[in-house]
């Protein structure tokens, strides 16, 4: 319930102000202790950025005002002050996330996590047997995703991968269904090129996809509604503004603000000086990688300033797209709250400002 209330206060607060990050991704260590030969987020000899350094940016995060702060790498794990880490970055009053390739997770470390505080963990697995390309299967962490379903008191995602680097794309299908089985949440993603672009999916790896996203899923699943996937999927480019800079922040091993993994060198500017100023101009800026950005938490960040925006169109979308897997789809009682609060009326407003002081959101 604490997790759930601080999600209901991220996602007030990102309707009640357009200038503070949302998702800040920070790397405490380079090094990953795996070479997929499709990733180009790693190398294997960097030493983890020491704890003090951390503490500074995380101290630095908040001041700026983020809600979400993901760990990344590399592969986080290799960090060994993590679990103080992960403390820190609740101690701040933020939402803590990790995303891991899960090869050194233990029944030892899952409660360590659990006792830092760790809201989420992402662990992404891309083939049902190991190859050349990716040693993260299913078969190697089957025993990993058993631990994390008795043990994890944070929230588990498992993630596969369609693309053109996939042989076998049936695998995500296995995959999907060993981690629902398991009460795991779900996902499939797109593989990108090393710019982070478009890799359009190839007809066996369509078909896939499509049955992936079940009509039972979560309203709020951003597969579900996301035609960010979709276009991507089908080799269409995206009409939207991407804000990374502003909402989102990539943070590497150097300290330097960066739009995402797949754009580092821009902005490129030290964390410690950056300010709301750097956060208003960036977050408007045209980013010419946009249209064929296959990144999908930039995607994802943007949809809440989209929803903040235009949120009856938003609304319409996501019954439209529901509604086109499932025609007798009924929306939920969320969605008539969220009408309630947030769409557009006198009324409506003042009803807004009392939720956001219920929920204690600034903005």
């Amino acid at each position: 319930m604490d997790r759930r209330l601080r999600e209901a206060r991220m996602f007030a607060r990102a309707m009640a102000s357009r200038h503070h990050p949302i998702v800040a991704q920070i790397v405490p260590i380079r090094r990953c202790n795996l070479a997929c030969t499709y990733c180009n987020e790693f190398d294997a000899v960097s030493a983890p950025v020491p704890l003090p350094v951390m503490r500074e940016r995380i101290a630095r995060l908040a001041e700026l005002g983020t809600t979400i702060v993901t760990i990344s790498g590399g592969e986080p794990l290799l960090h060994p002050q993590l679990d103080e880490i992960i403390r820190q970055i609740r101690g701040r009053g933020m939402i803590a996330t990790i995303i891991t390739n899960g090869y050194l997770l233990t029944p030892e470390r899952i409660v360590r996590l659990n006792r830092a505080g760790l809201d989420y963990l992402q662990i992404s697995i891309d083939n049902v047997n190991p190859d050349e390309t990716s040693k993260k299967s299913l078969k190697v962490l089957d025993r990993k995703l058993m631990w994390l379903a008795e043990q994890a008191e944070f929230a588990v995602t498992v993630n596969s991968v369609l693309g053109s680097p996939v042989r076998q794309p049936e695998d995500a299908r296995a995959i999907a269904r060993r981690a629902r089985g398991l009460g795991l949440t779900s996902t499939v993603g797109i593989l990108h090129d090393g710019d982070g672009q478009l890799r359009p999916l190839a007809p066996d790896h369509m078909a896939i996809y499509r049955d992936l996203l079940e009509p039972d899923q979560k309203m709020f699943s951003f597969a579900q509604y996301d035609r960010f996937q979709r276009n991507i999927a089908e080799g269409r480019p995206n009409q939207w503004h991407c804000r990374a800079g502003g909402r989102f922040l990539y943070i590497c091993e150097d300290g330097l603000v960066h739009y995402c993994s797949q754009q580092r060198g821009h902005p490129g500017i030290p964390l410690d000086r950056y300010t709301r100023d750097d956060l208003v101009r960036e977050a408007s800026r045209e980013k010419s990688c946009a249209p064929y950005c296959t990144v999908s938490c930039v995607h994802q960040t943007a949809m809440l300033d989209t929803f903040r925006e235009n949120p009856r169109q938003v609304l319409r979308d996501m019954v439209a797209a529901r509604r086109e897997r499932n025609p007798q789809y009924r929306p939920p009682l969320l969605l008539d709250a969220l009408t309630w609060m947030f769409l557009d009326g006198p009324v409506n407003r003042v009803l807004s400002k009392v939720a956001l002081r219920v929920l204690r959101a600034r903005s």
